[in-house]
This record gives C-alpha cells, structure tokens and sequence, in this order.
C-alpha cells in the first residue's frame, strides 16, 4: 500500500494529491490514504481532476489536485468558487 502525504495551506480546501510509488506507478491520495494506485502519470492526473472536480460540484468547497515537484509542489488544478464582490454604497 502507498503512504500518500498531504499538506493543506487552507483550512478549507480539500486536497487531492499525486504519489509515486517505489515501482513507478501513481496513486492518488486524500488525507494521507491511498483512494486509487498502479495507475501511469496520465491517467492519474485524469483521474485525480475528475474527483476534484466532483467533490467541489456537489459539496461548494474548494478543491485542488497536487503533486510534490523536485523543489516544490506542483498545483494541477484548483476548482473554486469565486469570493462575491464586496457591496459598495454609491455616495
């Protein structure tokens, strides 16, 4: 089993993230549990989206899919709601 590790830089957004296993092979993960493995790069970017996406469609939260870069972490989508305008009163 791959142990996924995660970070989240917002209290409410919900993580998904990419991880490559000893063999080669890619899983995606949420909260530090493996929600698909064996899978190639390709498809589990596909796959990871199309979850992303899902989640932030039925629960409004936003959601973003993530992999660890040699340097830093990469973003590959972010699916967000965007912050209503705040009101100004015409003086």
């Amino acid at each position: 089993m791959t142990q996924c590790s995660y970070s989240c830089p917002g209290a409410q957004m919900i993580i998904y993230s990419l991880k490559q296993s000893d063999e080669g092979h890619w899983s995606v993960c949420r909260l530090g549990f493996s929600l698909f493995s064996n899978l190639r790069l390709g498809p589990a970017i596909t796959l990871a989206r199309e979850v992303a996406r899902d989640e932030h469609a039925r629960s409004g939260r936003p959601v973003c899919v993530e992999m660890s870069g040699p340097e830093s972490t990469i973003r590959l989508a972010q699916y967000a709601r965007p912050q209503p305008e705040p009101f100004v009163a015409a003086a």
